[in-house]
C-alpha cells in the first residue's frame, strides 16, 4: 500500500473528506519547515496542531514560515 493509498484509507475509516494531494504537499512543506527549525517531534504535532485549529494549510505554512523569519 502506498502512503497516499493508507491516507485515503484512514480518512474513509475516519469517516473525513481524504486530502487533495495539493494539501498533502503543502502539509509535508509544513512539516518540513517545522522539523527543520526545532527537532523533529515538531513536524508531525505542527500538522496536528493545524487541524486542531481547523486553519487551512497554506495559512498555516505561511505562518509558520513566517514565524521561522521572526526566528522562531
Amino acid at each position: 500500500m502506498t502512503g497516499y493509498e493508507w491516507l485515503d484509507a484512514f480518512a474513509d475509516h475516519l469517516g473525513i473528506e481524504r486530502p487533495e494531494p495539493a494539501e498533502i504537499e503543502t502539509l509535508l512543506d509544513l512539516a518540513g519547515v517545522a522539523a527543520h527549525n526545532s527537532e523533529r517531534i515538531a513536524a508531525p504535532i505542527a500538522c496536528w496542531l493545524v487541524g486542531r485549529a481547523g486553519l487551512d494549510p497554506e495559512d498555516a505554512l505561511n505562518q509558520a514560515r513566517d514565524l521561522r523569519g521572526a526566528g522562531g
